[in-house]
């Protein structure tokens, strides 16, 4: 109980130092981009690409400003993240949450997080799977803040060290399980 609890502040502490930057880009780069035909399609030209060997591979383009972002699947529903590895969780908004099937009436808002926006609440969740592509995470640890903290889904650390690597190589996000 107390190593849970212990891991718990070490994982908030990690959340707040990092989601601030993390958050404070990407709100940034979405608060002002409003979509048009070309970016619809500069984003479909970007969904996960599988690997041609049939592996479990999947290799995402770098977008504009060397971002890179997929359609994902969290708890068996489409949406739509930026993968970055300067966050320490997934963390999603509470719009997300509710969408994907996670009840907010039971989530415990104690994990003070600090975002772009100012300081928030956060609750702890287990996500049952997060899948890009051909590859899937089942029991991924993230975080849902309140709207007002964070506009979108951000696919950190806490999918990717699941995975066998990750690694950018020629402009691309190579995930690898």
């Amino acid at each position: 109980m107390l190593s849970r609890a212990l891991m718990m502040a070490g994982l908030a502490g990690l959340c707040a130092y990092t989601l601030p930057m993390v958050t404070g880009r990407y709100l940034d780069r979405t608060a002002t981009a409003e979509p048009s035909a070309s970016s619809a399609r500069m984003s479909a030209d970007r969904a996960a690409i599988p690997a041609a060997s049939g592996a479990r591979e999947v290799v995402l383009p770098a977008g504009p400003g060397g971002h890179f972002d997929a359609t994902l699947e969290l708890n068996g529903r489409s949406v739509h993240g930026l993968i970055d590895t300067g966050a320490t969780v997934v963390a999603l908004n509470e719009t997300t949450a509710r969408r994907i099937g996670l009840s907010l009436s039971t989530l415990d808002y104690s994990i003070s997080v600090t975002t772009a926006n100012g300081l928030a609440k956060a609750a702890s969740v287990t996500l049952k799977r997060v899948k890009i592509g051909s590859i899937a995470v089942d029991d991924v640890q993230a975080m849902v803040l309140p709207d007002a903290a964070l506009s979108g889904t951000l696919v950190g650390m806490s999918f990717l060290n699941r995975l066998s690597s990750f690694a950018v190589e020629d402009g691309a996000l190579r995930l690898r399980r």
